[in-house]
């Protein structure tokens, strides 16, 4: 038996001298070396946990801020999508409106211009009834005054041809047909025959005789049938300039109609723009709100969860140590071999973002040169006092003549002043509402600009601030991935150290156990012949049951480790998962923000230019109104001064003429 003994020592010692330590040495080194890991790895975790505790309020406070950021934000969209929608509701009721005040003044201005072609051909043709009328009574009148050897048959003729005239009065015409058909009439027949046998003064003095009240008869009807010709031309040109009146007006307003609609149309059209793009802006701020919401709970919830796992590890890390120091006192000294230096390391990082436009003179032509020269002074009128002159100077019949034509070029001047007067006052109302047209419209599209340029920045921002979150949020992914690749290469070594250690303490338990137990064998067999057996070292159970716990330990590292693991990668399979819709989800808004500011940005090069072109026609405009003032603006004398003069003119000359002819004597 002690040969047996003797052999089992050399083979251990054997055993020893070949490793030069033994399990027990091993056991120490490891026992020392997982304390020096365990209280650097405690004080380690402290200080990641305290960083990953600043990063969680740090990541907290700007989701936080974020979230409240976008709930005034929302607001905000909800109530620029309230009032663009209020807008378009209202733009669209004035486009309405519009659409049916144009109908109408379309619809007044065909009206006025019918009436106005029916009144214009009825003057036409009651003008040309008093023209043939004046034509027929210059014609009697001339077969009535003519010498009576010439003129009796004529005059029978001409005065058939007045009592067809509708114009001549009925009382008139059948006085003309009496003087016709009487018996003076017959014996100015006879007459006529006797003045053709060389009979003439008596006839002549039964001609006169007879005719004289058929020519008073015959001049008043000229003078009448003249005066009412100029009372038609009269109000031919009043009607005329009425309808041109109502003519610019109503041009004028259905322009300035069109005008308004196609701008409440384009302001239409920017503020369903301005809709939808708020609608966008609230979808996507909504998006991102719900993903801060969610990321900040995650953040949380994790956080909650870290804190507890940190204060639970800590406390075991503490009762670790606190054991390794025991059972370094127990085994004493030196330590054993590998897989001591990896202690479950249970620091997890897990890195989050922040998001983010007649004859000779004579006493009676005196008398009217004077009359003449006294309105002209009164009126200061230059034509009055060239007329003067010329019914002082000229033939009684030139001046007869000249007078008429007189008359006649200021009736004719009267209506083309009349005409220039209405052109005029239609061209400068449309140049004013032109110019009021494009000076809104300038203003419009600089208010529009204006909000253009803000929006395009805001949207720069909002684009840069995207960018830098998907930049930091593919870093920290990034960073997470290369722990997480760390880590893993750790726990992988550490367990495969813990199963060593393992497999090694087990089979240093058994060899100590097989030679406890075959120690304690042979003492049985022997122990009559010995008063003490010897059954070993007496620390042999202590060491064994050391161990023992050495081997538990390795066993738990082993598990604890290849737990911790699995929890690190689902933690992280989860913080990937969630970046990559983070990111999803900013892409996403980045995408449309990029859209809507390049729309923007197209919307304010085509504003730009149209602000251009409406400065030219705004600045046209204004180039034509000053062409139209030296003609169109009264200069010290106005129009209605200018028509009461030249209307005082005509009634002197008309006055003159009368007078000129013995009816205003």
């Amino acid at each position: 038996m002690r040969a047996c003994i003797a052999v089992v020592i050399g083979v251990f010692a054997t055993c020893a001298t070949a490793e030069q330590v033994t399990p027990v040495q091993k056991v120490l080194q490891m026992l020392d070396d997982m304390l020096v890991k365990g209280k650097s790895e405690k004080e380690n975790e402290a200080t990641a946990f305290a960083a990953y505790e600043t990063f969680v309020k740090d990541t907290s406070w700007d989701k936080s801020t974020a979230i409240s950021t976008g709930n005034d934000k929302i607001d905000q969209l909800n109530a620029d999508i309230q009032k663009a929608s209020a807008d378009v509701m209202q733009l669209s009721k004035d486009i309405a409106g519009l659409d049916s005040d144009v109908a109408t003044w379309t619809q007044d201005h065909t009206d006025a211009t019918r009436v106005r072609d029916t009144e214009h051909a009825d003057f036409q043709a009651t003008h040309a009834d008093y023209t043939d009328a004046i034509g027929a009574v210059d014609r009697a009148l001339k077969t009535l005054n003519a010498s009576p050897g010439t003129a009796l048959l004529q005059a029978r003729e001409s005065l058939s041809k007045m009592t067809e005239l509708t114009l001549v009065p009925v009382h008139a015409r059948k006085a003309i047909m009496a003087f016709l058909q009487s018996g003076p009439n017959n014996a100015l027949l006879q007459d006529a025959e006797a003045l053709m046998n060389n009979q003439p003064q008596a006839s002549v003095k039964n001609y006169e005789g007879s005719s004289s009240g058929v020519i008073q008869m015959v001049e008043g009807l000229g003078a009448k049938f003249d005066d009412e010709r100029s009372e038609l031309e009269k109000k031919e040109a009043n009607n005329r300039h009425a309808y041109d009146m109502l003519s610019q007006d109503l041009t004028s307003q259905i322009a300035n109609g069109k005008d308004e609609r196609e701008s409440k149309t384009a302001r239409k059209a920017g503020r369903e723009q301005d809709h939808a793009a708020a609608e966008g802006d609230l979808a996507d701020t909504t998006a991102t709100l719900k993903e801060d919401e969610k990321f900040l709970a995650d953040l949380t919830a994790e956080s909650e969860q870290k804190t507890s796992d940190f204060g639970q590890r800590q406390e075991t890390r503490a009762g670790e140590i606190e054991a390794l120091g025991k059972a370094i006192e127990i085994m004493s000294s030196d330590s054993i071999g590998g897989g001591s230096q990896h202690l479950p390391s249970l620091v997890q990082k897990k890195v989050s973002l922040a998001q983010l436009r007649v004859n000779n003179n004579s006493p009676l032509q005196g008398s009217v040169a004077n009359f003449l020269r006294s309105h002209a002074e009164r009126s200061h009128s230059r034509i009055l006092s060239f007329v003067a002159t010329k019914v002082r100077d000229d033939p009684f019949g030139k001046v007869t003549k000249m007078i008429r034509d007189m008359i006649t070029k200021l009736t004719e001047e009267a209506n083309e002043e009349a005409e220039h007067k209405g052109f005029c006052d239609a061209e400068m109302s449309t140049n004013k509402a032109t110019r009021d047209a494009k000076t809104e419209e300038s203003d419009t599209l600089k208010a529009e600009i204006d909000q253009l340029t803000a929006d395009i920045a805001k949207l720069a921002q909002d684009i840069a601030d995207l960018s830098d979150a998907i930049a930091s949020l593919d870093g920290a992914v990034s960073e997470a991935s290369s722990l997480r690749a760390a880590e893993k290469t750790k726990n992988t070594a550490t367990i495969a150290d813990a199963k060593a250690a393992t497999a090694a303490t087990t089979r240093a338990l058994a060899v100590l156990k097989a030679f406890y137990a075959k120690a304690a064998e042979a003492t049985a067999l022997t122990q009559v012949h010995a008063n003490t057996p010897y059954t070993g070292s007496s620390a042999s159970g202590g060491v064994v049951s050391m161990l023992e716990v050495i081997q538990s330990d390795f066993e738990r590292l082993d598990s604890e480790t290849a737990s911790s693991e699995a929890q690190a990668a689902s933690s992280h399979a989860q913080f990937t998962a969630d970046s990559a819709e983070d990111r999803e989800q900013k892409s996403t808004d980045l995408k449309h923000k990029e859209n809507t500011k390049t729309q923007k940005e197209s919307s304010l090069a085509s504003a730009s230019k149209n602000l251009g072109q409406v400065r030219e026609e705004l600045n046209a405009a204004y180039d034509y109104y000053e062409k139209l003032k030296p003609s169109c603006v009264d200069a010290g004398v106005s129009y209605a001064e200018r028509v009461a003069w030249r209307e005082e003119e005509i009634e002197s000359l008309k006055e003159a003429l009368k007078m000129l002819s013995g009816e205003g004597m």
